[in-house]
């Protein structure tokens, strides 16, 4: 199994940079699924300006330098030193706004603040073992906080830990992580188990297009 640290910096360099401005002239912006201007935004996080919101697997920033902007306190957390070098790039200056590197799991066990809500797009949630990181997140949770997270739905007859492929040049094997697939049931069943509440997951329909995979996104509270 390939180092995450280093899986993840080779995938930063095969990644797009977020766009200037999205479809509605924002200069920043929240988005849930794998598809441009689709889907529902912060909302889904129920919280207001002033918040202590975590980012698992921030990324390049985007949706965590989107919360900052909105006045929000935007923490992120991200394995990938590369990842996190574009973020700040981008999004450093912004106030309220804090990157941190490191396993999303041992961030969270060595929190002392507690979160209003913490969330993860295409991020940790779908690349830690739940039983590892799914009762760390529930610690760190305040009262009624919210869990939030974003996939791609499994593939039918493939669940549990599967094996997540990054490919590198036409010469070298891809790199390997493992990932997490569950049908939305499996997901609510699983939630509840570890003791969260008011626990929902559904797949977003794909915009109209050739596409036609969908989002699965998963909310659940404290």
């Amino acid at each position: 199994m390939t180092d995450t640290a280093i899986a993840w910096d080779t995938y930063s360099q095969q990644r797009p940079e977020r766009r200037r401005t999205n479809a509605r002239g924002e200069t920043t912006w929240f988005n849930w699924t794998q598809y441009e201007d689709h889907g529902p935004g912060t909302e889904l996080l129920e919280v207001a300006a002033g918040a202590r919101v975590l980012d698992l697997g921030c990324g390049k920033g985007g949706n965590v330098g989107h919360l900052a902007a909105i006045g929000m306190h935007a923490v992120g957390v991200d394995v990938s030193h590369q990842q996190l070098a574009a973020a700040r790039e981008r999004w450093g200056q912004s106030p309220g706004l804090e990157l941190h590197h490191g396993d999303a799991v041992r961030f969270l066990r060595e929190d002392r603040e507690g979160f209003d809500a913490v969330y993860s797009v295409y991020g940790a949630v779908w690349f830690t073992d739940p039983a590892l990181l799914l009762p760390a997140v529930r610690e760190r949770l305040r009262p009624g906080g919210r869990l939030v997270f974003s996939q791609r739905p499994p593939v039918a007859g493939c669940y549990g830990c599967q094996a997540s492929y990054i490919p590198r040049g036409p010469d070298e094997d891809p790199l390997v992580v493992k990932r997490w697939d569950y049908e939305p049931d499996a997901w609510e069943h699983l939630l509840a188990e570890h003791g969260y509440m008011d626990v929902r997951a559904a797949v977003l329909e794909a915009p109209a297009g050739p596409r036609r995979v969908g989002t699965l996104i998963v909310t659940a509270r404290a």
